[in-house]
């Protein structure tokens, strides 16, 4: 059963060559639907170890969060995920909207949230730090547009805010504050800069807007400047929908969900995918109880 799990949602293999795999390296004989059957009874126990992760969840100071498309039954669906250093959670939705993060956050309000600038992302914390690597990607953006006053001084900001991020951990506090002072006393200069062309001009009214949330990781070393973690974690679930094209039932994305929740969240206490997936089966947690 381990071994079905880890090939079907780690390694992206189809029933049908799941069923070859077997005959052929164990002369077992199982038919698509008995690995099929064997699935559905496996997934209460991940059910109970994503029980666990989501109530730790709910008590997270800090929160990384992004979405990336999945097709099931032939429509569009949305793979979530929500963590921090300790935990993982992936949720598949038919939607996109803010009404997702609400039902997995249960009225829980993060002290901070990390994530890009897509609406649905925002206002579920007291602070927001938005992802840096996301920013530098549209200042290149508007500098091969056309862009030669704004995108490539705010461009030179970021990287600068970059460097600061990785000494964070050999910089005295009073030395952090300064250094976002500075920061803050560019970005003034920069947004005040007169900008003509049309991509600098969208991207001077986006931080004019959000400036608060640039440097937030400035005041807590904890967090990363950017949502590459997510990033990271979403990047199987790409790979997963290329290969096989999506889900065809409606409880498979549910299965598939909560083994990658496991294993992303066995990953962070350096525990192998099969590994993870042998200890959820077995009833031993992944994550200590209780918290």
């Amino acid at each position: 059963m381990a071994l079905a799990i880890y090939l079907r949602v780690t390694q992206n293999i189809s029933f049908e060559r799941l069923v070859r795999l077997f005959r052929d390296l164990f002369g077992l004989a199982i038919s698509e639907g008995a690995i099929d059957a064997m699935l559905r009874r496996a997934k209460p126990r991940f059910d109970v170890e994503v029980a666990a992760i989501l109530a730790r969840l709910r008590k997270s100071r800090l929160v990384y969060s992004d979405e990336t498309g999945v097709r099931v039954a032939g429509k569009g669906w949305w793979n979530w995920v929500f963590g921090n250093k300790e935990i993982v959670l992936h949720v598949i939705r038919p939607s996109r909207g803010r009404e997702v993060v609400e039902e997995v956050l249960a009225g829980h309000r993060p002290a901070i949230w990390v994530s890009d600038l897509y609406g649905a992302q925002q206002g579920h914390a007291e602070k927001w730090q938005i992802c840096l690597a996301h920013q530098l990607r549209d200042c290149r953006y508007a500098i091969e547009a056309g862009d030669a006053i704004f995108a490539p001084r705010m461009k030179r900001l970021i990287l600068r805010a970059y460097a600061i991020a990785r000494r964070r951990e050999s910089l005295a506090d009073a030395t952090l504050r300064a250094y976002k002072a500075r920061l803050e006393r560019e970005l003034t200069a920069i947004l005040a800069l007169p900008v003509e062309q049309k991509d600098g001009r969208r991207l001077r009214k986006r931080y004019a807007k959000v400036r608060g949330s640039l440097f937030t990781f400035m005041d807590n070393r904890d967090v990363d400047p950017d949502n590459n973690v997510s990033e990271r974690t979403l990047r199987p679930t790409a790979t997963y929908r290329k290969v096989t094209g999506g889900f065809r039932s409606l409880w498979a994305p549910d299965f598939y969900a909560a083994v990658r929740s496991a294993i992303a969240t066995a990953a962070k206490q350096n525990i192998h995918a099969f590994a993870a997936i042998k200890n959820v089966l077995a009833g031993t947690p992944i994550l200590a109880r209780p918290w």
